[in-house]
């Protein structure tokens, strides 16, 4: 599968943090602005308010490739939170305390944190948060 798809890792890579920013944003005007849903909607001087606020202005950041690297790390740092505050008293186990979203949310921005945003973003086409495969490797001389 290597041989198939490896030739279009940075564009599939791409498609992942823009999907997964858009995904995450819609968290965030859920939260807002009540839609998706039922149009509820939380408080903004409360812990739901400020995530929402996180949520719509990092998932933005993140799909759009600018300062990636921030938006997803603080994202994460978020999903950690959550995970630890609304999901854990409920079990240990996301697939029962229904945190397997922030678990999963948690790891992919950590993950784009230290990737950074790639091709097609804001990022790259200011020349910066695109990387050469040789400085991600570590030298041993």
């Amino acid at each position: 599968m290597e041989r198939f798809l490896g030739p279009y890792s940075p564009q599939l890579y791409a498609i992942l943090r823009i999907v997964s920013g858009l995904m995450f944003a819609m968290h965030g005007t859920q939260k807002l602005f009540g839609w998706p849903g039922d149009g509820s909607t939380v408080e903004l001087a409360s812990m739901m308010g400020v995530a929402g606020i996180v949520e719509l202005v990092a998932g933005l950041m993140i799909a759009f490739g600018f300062l990636t690297g921030w938006a997803a790390f603080i994202a994460s740092g978020q999903m950690a939170v959550a995970f630890f505050t609304a999901h854990l008293p409920e079990g240990w186990n996301p697939l029962l305390n229904n945190g397997e979203k922030a678990v999963l949310y948690c790891f992919l921005f950590l993950y784009m944190a230290a990737r950074g945003s790639g091709i097609w973003s804001i990022d790259a086409a200011m020349g910066r948060g695109t990387r050469r495969d040789t400085d991600r490797k570590p030298s041993y001389t």
